[in-house]
């Protein structure tokens, strides 16, 4: 494994929102968002990536496909490889059929989840392994998938409990730094981080978890104040991004993009 921290990146995959958008999954309604909110949102976080010193390559929209411009669920990026998926949501599943061709374009080793279901918004990659939160999204079998593609690409994966009711692993948490974990007190309680350093969202706050720690930054959603405060106060250079659109289709930060250190 590489001494080069898990949250530097030098490249990165998204992909242009559809119009489609407005028509994304969502466990709750909380109205639907606007075309153009999201758009907007999108447009900042490819500026916050590009500010981090990150290359983009924007993919274009796939109207058939609402929830397509939330790239991680269906494949897995890092140095030594690429991995498909097999998103766990039924009208997710062929999303996977239109990223595999840019993944094969760009990365030379490029694996296939063999068998089960299991969503990228469900893995939390560190310094000590690749966790996989089982969850309504990710079934043990494809978790158990995920491991032995992962030890092909020389990572460890180890699979983990997502908290009942919560849709993602990472909606719950993310990571700030090689030794610090960024919590909700429901996962935080369930002793998952335990060896790590641990701050703990405050309370109202849950969806301020899936922040995203990118270089030098973390991305972290701009409706979270206090949030946004204690990482402040921690030392953290913060950039608060709008995700109150994205949001409503249970979306967040990681969620936009397949991040990497390409080595050429």
């Amino acid at each position: 494994m590489t001494s080069r921290p898990v949250y530097h990146f030098n490249s990165i995959i998204a992909r242009t929102p559809s119009r489609s958008v407005v028509d994304g999954l969502r466990a709750e309604d909380r109205g639907s968002p606007t075309y153009e909110g999201v758009k907007a949102e999108h447009d900042a976080y490819l500026e916050a990536m590009r500010d981090a010193g990150v290359k983009t390559t924007v993919l274009p929209p796939l109207e058939a496909f609402p929830d397509s411009i939330f790239v991680e669920d269906p494949a897995l990026v890092f140095t030594e490889g690429a991995i498909v998926l097999r998103p766990g949501a039924a009208t997710r599943v062929r999303e996977t059929e239109e990223i595999a061709p840019t993944l094969r374009e760009m990365f030379q080793t490029v694996l296939d989840l063999p068998a089960g279901y299991a969503d990228g918004g469900d893995v939390l990659t560190t310094r000590e392994s690749v966790m996989i939160g089982l969850s309504a999204r990710t079934d043990r079998a494809g978790a158990e998938a995920l491991q032995s593609c992962l030890a092909k690409l020389g990572r460890k994966g180890e699979i983990v409990a997502t908290p009942e009711g919560v849709l993602h692993f990472k909606t719950d948490c993310s990571l700030l730094d090689d030794e610090t974990i960024l919590s909700t007190a429901r996962l935080a309680r369930s002793g998952v981080f335990e060896g790590f350093r641990q701050m703990i969202i405050p309370d109202g706050e849950e969806p301020a978890a899936n922040a995203l720690r990118v270089n030098d930054v973390v991305m972290v959603g701009a409706d979270f104040p206090r949030t946004i405060e204690m990482l402040d106060k921690a030392g953290y250079k913060v950039v608060s991004l709008k995700t109150t659109e994205i949001g409503r289709i249970d979306a967040g930060l990681s969620c936009m993009s397949l991040r990497w250190f390409s080595r050429e």
